[in-house]
């Protein structure tokens, strides 16, 4: 069954585009920074370049265009209106940039008292996007609408998971300027469980619910799935962190288990997914279908990968499953959800801002043409395979991998600036129109 849509419900278009054109740029700054630093930022996890690479991807890209996908979504698919909107999305915006920034600084740089800066920023832009939700979310009357109610569970869960992501990471960033006595590898591992397992992935299944029956033309997920996912994937969560720290003092060499256990359930989350979108309607596969079955193969590999390093006790193996998991899972799915919405918005916009069509305002295909994504989804898949291969041989392709996920992240922000330079054009004709006073 499809969901109705209340297009008309969009905030203003600046809301989420704001934080969609993070992505590119923030992606593009990691890659510089993997560009600069080479070899040695693939010799552990811990090397500082790595620590500031993985913030300004998830804090700058992953966060972000999550952030901006559900003011989006919200309104429109469930009828729930983040407080405030315009002010929201610019405060929370300029919150979460200027603290991504000021948090990789910090980590390269090594000046501890950027960290709490960092922090407090990161935290004010959490908390106020998950207020300004709940807001919204406690005025919704929408949860009794069917196939709503699986979205929102998801969704209030990610917020929840967002709320405890940020403060492992505030409590590890304050312990960097102020000593403290907290056990840095378990929270580390809990602080990336949650913001992976818990506020991106939670809140990417929610997304899917809507966006891969809706533009991959698939049957709507299975209803057993789409309503006992979210809770048990949270629950599991809070149980791998009581776990977590009983081992941490019974036997460490265990805890690997009990950190990869919330991502057992996305493992069957993507083979479903996978299935659906072998059955789609529509023949053929467009960019964005790509880039879905690559994010769901990536989850199978990356499950497999950490289960063959904790058997076998390979920590060299980390650096492996955080590129399948972070530019394999998270930036392949982002990827792909941006060259829908991005030119859906567009276009819907421009033909929301007139009584009735115009020739002026072009086809939704034409805003961003899948010919035009697919050459980027390729140099993303290159780029992806080669990140892999550099986490095995650093020495030989760390740069080599970092200047190609550069030029896949550069293209990601041309071509959003493409379709961006079309909108204006055309809002610009349609100005000229109006003002000439002639029959749009």
């Amino acid at each position: 069954m499809r969901r109705h849509l209340a297009l008309d419900a969009s905030p203003t278009l600046g809301a989420p585009l704001r934080f969609f054109l993070n992505a590119p740029v923030f992606a593009s700054l990691a890659a510089a920074l993997l560009l600069y630093a080479g070899p040695s930022t693939w010799a552990t996890r811990w090397s500082p370049y790595a620590l500031a690479a993985t913030h300004l991807m998830t804090l700058g890209v992953f966060a972000s265009v999550m952030m901006g996908a559900l003011m989006q979504i919200l309104p429109v698919v469930a009828g729930v209106h983040v407080a405030s909107v315009r002010r929201s999305a610019a405060g929370i915006h300029a919150l979460l940039t200027f603290g991504t920034l000021a948090l990789a600084l910090a980590f390269i740089s090594s000046e501890t008292e950027l960290f709490p800066i960092a922090a407090l920023a990161c935290g004010a832009a959490a908390l106020w996007f998950v207020v300004a939700c709940a807001i919204g979310l406690a005025r919704a009357s929408s949860a009794a609408v069917p196939g709503v109610v699986d979205i929102l569970h998801a969704v209030r869960l990610a917020l929840a998971a967002l709320i405890v992501t940020v403060a492992l990471g505030a409590t590890l960033a304050v312990s960097l300027t102020w000593p403290m006595s907290v056990p840095v590898v378990a929270l580390t591992d809990l602080h990336w469980t949650w913001g992976l397992a818990g506020w991106i992935g939670l809140l990417t299944v929610g997304i899917a619910y809507q966006v891969i029956p809706m533009f991959q033309v698939t049957e709507p997920y299975p209803r057993l799935l789409a309503r006992a996912f979210a809770p048990l994937a949270f629950l599991t969560l809070v149980l791998a962190s009581l776990s977590n720290f009983v081992l941490q003092a019974l036997e460490p060499a265990a805890t690997p288990w009990f950190v990869a256990q919330p991502f057992a359930g996305y493992v069957v989350f993507a083979v479903v997914t996978l299935v659906l979108l072998g059955r789609r309607k529509r023949i053929g596969a467009d960019t964005t279908t790509l880039y879905w079955r690559t994010s769901m193969v990536s989850i199978v590999c990356g499950a497999l990968t950490w289960a063959i390093a904790s058997a076998t006790h390979r920590p060299s193996l980390d650096v492996t499953i955080g590129v399948l998991l972070l530019v394999g899972v998270v930036a392949s799915a982002i990827n792909g959800m941006l060259y829908k919405i991005v030119p859906f918005l567009l276009w819907y916009h421009l033909q929301a801002s007139i009584d009735e069509r115009s020739p002026l305002v072009p086809k939704m295909k034409t805003v961003l043409p899948d010919s035009q994504a697919r050459r980027q989804y390729w140099a993303h898949l290159c780029a992806l395979l080669m990140l892999l291969a550099a986490s095995a041989w650093p020495a030989a392709l760390a740069r080599p991998a970092a200047f190609v996920f550069g030029v896949s992240s550069v293209w990601l922000g041309v071509d959003m600036a493409r379709a961006m330079r079309i909108y204006l054009r055309v809002k610009r004709e349609l100005s000229l129109v109006r003002a000439g006073g002639t029959q749009l």
